[in-house]
């Protein structure tokens, strides 16, 4: 050998948190939002209304964005941010059987 070593140069390997702060705290948000009962289901019917495809296949799309095995565009961020902000919330309580008189 002449003294010319061949080196095998490795890209450097990041935690992703480090590297999307700001998903990470839309995530973290998003799954609370989507732990209401049906939350999930509607925002899969909206999107594929939209969007085209099945609502069974956006439900799965969106439980592996949760599970953080996807990363969604900006807009598909976007828009499920829109969608979660216009779903109102579930009824409360006694509010939620109405008044019987």
């Amino acid at each position: 050998m002449t003294g010319c070593h061949n080196f095998l140069t490795v890209p450097a390997v990041f935690s992703a948190k480090a590297d999307r702060p700001y998903f990470d705290t839309w995530l973290k948000r998003t799954r609370k939002q989507f732990a209401v009962s049906g939350r999930l289901s509607q925002t899969a019917l909206l999107l594929s209304r939209e969007e085209g495809g099945t609502p069974e296949t956006w439900a799965d799309r969106l439980r592996n964005l949760l599970d953080g095995h996807e990363v969604p565009s900006l807009d598909l961020l976007t828009r499920i941010d829109t969608i979660l902000s216009h779903t109102p919330p579930p009824p409360s309580g006694q509010d939620s059987q109405g008044s019987l008189w």
